[in-house]
């Protein structure tokens, strides 16, 4: 686990307290829905990063306290609107200009105020997909298949999602989980991921994403037992990036896993429509 300056990149040390007030801020505005303690925990992390760096000069190359102000920018941003599904042109401009701000703006402040490429979005990465890539493809929609309408409707959470019973919402509610889907992808992986593994070990870095992904997801509508399916889904998420360098291929997996969320919820709000498809009938 060796840095781009040559430097060890440790599981655990001093640093990883911001790293992890920060990250702890996720659950704070998503979970809890308490602003002001996601306020206090980012302030305490950026804080507590500032004086470790002060102290100790070697820790200033990258900057702890650069990368996770940037950590911090984009909860902050996504934290200004509520995060409730809601598919009304209203809703889906609040969806597009924070998330996307959300993304593009702490890519601005490192690129051209921090003076670095922290952030990138590496689309093709390694290349072209090997068998066991395509094989993972056809595994997420088949595990998709069997857990997703098991899960949303017996523990009830489709209900989190608006009634999709005319063409006009069942075509916003594609659009809107896979431009959510892609986000997910860019923020928590390409800009929360990255920035943490230029301190950390891969599995630290890993950790303290999931904290901020399943947070996110929790408000969005993946609750009761959700989180037993997004833990994973965000640690392998970022693995399978590791593993292949192309955003192109996660973010495929997670259109896949998110096509079949959009049939279980067109499934569970249209009773008799797309029963020939799922197990699971609908309520």
């Amino acid at each position: 686990m060796v840095r781009a300056d040559g430097g060890t990149r440790p599981v655990l040390d001093v640093r990883v307290v911001p790293a992890l007030l920060v990250c702890l801020a996720a659950p704070a505005f998503f979970v809890l829905l308490t602003p002001w303690l996601g306020w206090l925990l980012l302030g305490a992390g950026l804080a507590v990063a500032l004086i470790i760096e002060r102290r100790d000069a070697a820790a200033s190359d990258p900057s702890i306290t650069r990368d996770l102000s940037l950590i911090a920018i984009g909860l902050l941003i996504v934290s200004v609107i509520p995060l409730k599904a809601e598919l009304d042109d209203a809703a889906m401009i609040r969806f597009t200009l924070a998330l996307g701000g959300a993304v593009l703006v702490p890519y601005l402040v490192s690129r051209f105020i921090y003076r670095d490429h922290a952030i990138r979005f590496p689309w093709r990465g390694g290349g072209r997909w090997t068998a066991w890539q395509w094989v993972w493809l056809v595994a997420v929609l088949v595990l998709g298949w069997l857990l997703l309408p098991f899960y949303f409707i017996t523990s009830g959470v489709y209900e989190n999602w608006p009634v999709v019973d005319t063409p006009d919402l069942i075509a916003r509610l594609f659009v809107g989980v896979g431009a959510v889907g892609i986000w997910d992808e860019l923020f928590f992986i390409c800009t929360c991921f990255a920035l943490l593994r230029r301190h950390f070990a891969d599995a630290t870095a890993n950790v303290l994403q999931a904290i901020v992904f399943v947070s996110f997801l929790w408000e969005l509508g993946y609750r009761a037992w959700g989180p037993a399916l997004t833990i994973p889904f965000a640690l392998l998420q970022a693995i399978i990036f590791l593993r292949t360098k192309s955003l192109a291929y996660v973010v495929t997996v997670h259109l896949l896993f998110d096509a079949v969320v959009f049939g279980v919820l067109v499934h569970a709000h249209n009773p008799g429509l797309l029963d020939a498809i799922f197990l699971v009938p609908a309520p």
